[in-house]
């Protein structure tokens, strides 16, 4: 892959940024409210399942990605361990990640934008908002890679204030009466509670992406994982325990975060709450849209789309025929789906994504000729065993009646474009060769 095109702009503190920020999105802000309902405070064990689920992922993720400096991120190390055809289908349901990410948390950013003008969630107001929001996260990462880095780091900044004020406020106003772990919840509504809360974990692979623009990526990115993912175990937990402590009706709550602070922070706390959730969203989005738009891209740099989405603007050094690709359909992707049916998308399609690069683990230390690994995972073995176990676990979870015939439908559009390319791409090079012998 030509790196050269890019320019190595992101330093390991600005990928903990983004790493940060893609996790810390809309999740923790409306999801404590939905797994409370389905299980209670039992909510809380469902949250240290999620982070033990996350850590074996992540140290797969972070053995692996030591190998690699170039862009791409999982399509690529599917690529290498299985092949073309598995890593181009990794590479297209992870570009429909991102997209339905994006739609996911664009449409979170509404319903706490309605906290302050209700109309937001509907009609031409929705239109607006949503259309505005994609074309700025197009026109900075078009501008260039250090600026939407910049961007993301005064975000992360903007939004780990008011949920560490929450944290560190609130934990003096608990009220333990509002705990009750005297019926255990069925293991179906957990099992439940444990897919939809995985989603505020996930998002720290954004980080991984864009390699080929980030310095010495083979130390930087293991490091940037590890600390965002330790960061956000911690904050997450005492969140929940301060939402429960303080928040009696948490299940009923809408904007659950906001609400809690309004009871011991008064209405300016809830106004505080509410701005530190848009900015998490906003910052989450930009993150996002970055790894997005570099996905085609790299799948165009190993041949396997069109040359054109290779293209990089002269100036900028950003891949904008990719990025303007994926700006629009993001757009009519969300402008066509609500928050929890991209929720349910966005997380089944990640982890099966997330379990090609916990198997790559063991076949690169059994491939002779991988890249070097930077970074070795201690019981990196068991933690690809054990990743692999927890990801099947949670995909029998799934109502695949549902939302799973839209990733089934995706899996056979990837196969069918995988195919069509490979039989396109033959055809076109066929009277090149015959006219040159």
């Amino acid at each position: 892959m030509n790196e050269e095109k890019l320019v190595r702009g992101i330093s390991r503190w600005d990928l903990t940024a983004i790493a940060i920020n893609t996790v810390i999105g809309t999740g923790i802000f409306i999801l404590p409210a939905r797994v409370t309902g389905l299980i209670g405070s039992y909510s809380l064990f469902a949250f240290v399942v999620c982070v033990l689920i996350v850590a074996f992922i992540v140290l797969c993720f972070a053995e692996v990605s030591s190998r690699f400096q170039a862009t791409g991120g999982m399509y690529l190390y599917a690529k290498e361990a299985f092949g073309s055809a598995v890593g181009f289908e990794v590479g297209w349901l992870y570009w429909i990640v991102r997209v339905t990410t994006f739609a996911t948390n664009c449409n979170a950013l509404l319903i706490y934008i309605a906290y302050f003008f209700p109309s937001a969630v509907e009609g031409y107001g929705r239109i607006f908002i949503v259309t505005s929001v994609v074309s700025a996260m197009t026109l900075v990462n078009f501008i260039g890679v250090r600026e939407s880095a910049i961007l993301t780091n005064i975000f992360t900044v903007g939004k780990i204030v008011p949920l560490l004020i929450f944290a560190a406020v609130g934990i003096f106003f608990i009220q333990p009466a509002n705990f009750s772990f005297n019926a255990a919840p069925e293991y179906g509504k957990f099992s439940e509670a444990i897919l939809i809360l995985i989603y505020a974990f996930v998002g720290f692979e954004a980080a991984v992406i864009p390699a080929g623009e980030t310095k010495n990526p083979q130390k930087a990115v293991p490091f940037a994982l590890l600390l965002a993912l330790a960061f956000c175990a911690v904050l997450f937990i005492i969140i929940q325990i301060v939402a429960i402590g303080t928040l009696p009706n948490l299940a009923e709550s809408k904007t659950p975060l906001a609400d809690a602070a309004q009871n011991f922070l008064g209405s300016f706390g809830a106004t505080f709450i509410a701005l530190g959730a848009l900015i998490s969203v906003l910052g989450n989005l930009n993150g996002g849209f970055l790894a997005a738009s570099r996905i085609p891209f790299a799948m165009a740099e190993q041949k396997e789309l069109p040359q054109l989405i290779a293209r990089t603007h002269p100036k900028f050094k950003t891949p904008y025929v990719s990025l303007f690709i994926t700006a629009l359909v993001i757009l009519i992707f969300t402008l066509q789906t609500s928050f929890y049916a991209a929720l349910t998308i966005a997380t089944i399609t990640r982890l099966l994504v997330y379990a090609t690069t916990c198997a790559a683990l063991p076949v690169f230390r059994r491939k002779e000729d991988a890249p070097e690994a930077k970074f070795i995972a201690p019981f990196g073995i068991v933690a690809a065993v054990l990743s692999l176990i927890l990801i099947i676990w949670l995909l029998t979870n799934v109502d695949f009646s549902k939302e799973g015939k839209a990733i089934i439908y995706s899996v056979v559009i990837g196969l069918i474009l995988y195919f069509a390319y490979k039989i396109v791409g033959k055809n076109r090079s066929e009277p090149r060769s015959a006219s040159g012998e």
